[in-house]
C-alpha cells in the first residue's frame, strides 16, 4: 500500500524488456519501449568544462565524472531525469577490456546511473573529437509531453 501523501511528478511512459531468448544482460536491456511524443538526442557530452577546457588530461576517472556531470545538466535542463533516458552509447578510448569494464562500472555507481539500465551500447574506440579526450557519452530521453523551458539561448529554442 502506497501511504505517501504528496504527488508523484508525471514520468514518461517507459518500459523496458529482456526476451527471454536473449542472453541476460549485465545492468542493462535489450529493449526500451518509450510511449511518450517527445524525444531529446543530447549530443555527445564530452570532459570539457563550462570554459571549453578538456578536464582531466590522461584520467579517465575525472573525465567520467566530468562527462556524469555534464549529462546530468543537460537532461535537466529539458526537464529530464536519469531515468527518463531510453539509450545511451559510451565511448572510451581504449581497447582494453578491463579499462572498458572500470568505465562502465563509474557510469553505472554515478548519480545519472539509471540512464545507463536502458538499451545501452558500450564501444572501444581509437580516438575521441578533442585531443587528450578519453570518453563521451551519447544520451536520448523520452520528455513528457508538456514542453519544458531549456534555461539555453533563446535563440536556440
Amino acid at each position: 500500500m502506497d501511504l505517501e501523501c504528496s504527488p508523484r511528478p508525471p514520468t514518461p511512459r517507459i518500459s523496458r524488456i529482456n526476451p527471454d531468448q536473449l542472453h541476460k544482460p549485465p545492468g542493462y536491456h535489450h529493449i526500451t519501449i518509450v510511449e511518450s511524443g517527445r524525444t531529446a538526442f543530447l549530443a555527445g557530452q564530452c570532459p570539457l568544462d563550462v570554459s571549453g577546457a578538456l578536464v582531466g588530461a590522461g584520467d579517465i576517472a575525472l573525465q567520467i565524472d566530468q562527462v556524469v556531470a555534464n549529462s546530468a545538466i543537460a537532461l535537466a535542463a529539458v526537464g529530464a531525469q536519469p531515468s527518463h533516458v531510453v539509450r545511451s552509447v559510451v565511448y572510451v578510448v581504449s581497447d582494453d577490456t578491463a579499462v572498458l569494464a572500470a568505465a562502465w562500472r563509474r557510469l553505472t555507481r554515478s548519480v545519472i546511473a539509471p540512464a545507463f539500465t536502458t538499451a545501452s551500447t558500450l564501444l572501444g574506440v581509437s580516438r575521441l573529437g578533442f585531443p587528450g579526450q578519453l570518453i563521451e557519452i551519447d544520451l536520448t530521453a523520452a520528455l513528457l509531453d508538456k514542453p519544458m523551458d531549456s534555461g539555453g539561448d533563446e535563440h536556440d529554442r
